[in-house]
């Protein structure tokens, strides 16, 4: 009985995104992103220095209004804009769940750090 569970499982989620990519297709236009969505353009990543990786992306967002472009869980997101105007970038929680967030000294981004002790460091230009 099992297996026929997971066949109609893996039938439903094949039937989703049939439809999800149909919506796409009929109502978005080639390169037009859905609102609220954002995906990365760009990342390039330098480690030329020794336990230093220098990480750069450029991500492309189409927000709602009074919206932004941010980062949620560690990947581009929109996110209110009253938190990038205020700089208050922990609020929209850019760390992963078992990360701790804390703004840097001046304001110009924020630090994730991981319970073994590595901390990513995030600025915003």
């Amino acid at each position: 009985m099992q297996p026929v569970r997971v066949a109609w499982a893996l039938a439903a989620a094949a039937a989703a995104l049939s439809l999800l990519a149909l919506f796409q297709a009929h109502f978005l236009r080639e390169g037009q992103l859905a609102a609220g969505t954002c995906e990365i353009i760009t990342l390039d990543r330098d480690s030329t220095q020794p336990k230093r990786t220098i990480a750069r992306q450029t991500a492309r967002c189409a927000c709602r209004k009074g919206q932004i472009a941010g980062t949620t869980r560690a990947s581009p997101a929109c996110v209110d804009a009253h938190i990038v105007r205020s700089r208050q970038w922990c609020e929209m929680m850019p760390c992963l769940d078992d990360e701790g967030c804390d703004l840097l000294v001046n304001r110009s981004g924020w630090r994730c750090a991981q319970p073994g002790g590595r901390v990513k460091t995030t600025t915003v230009s």
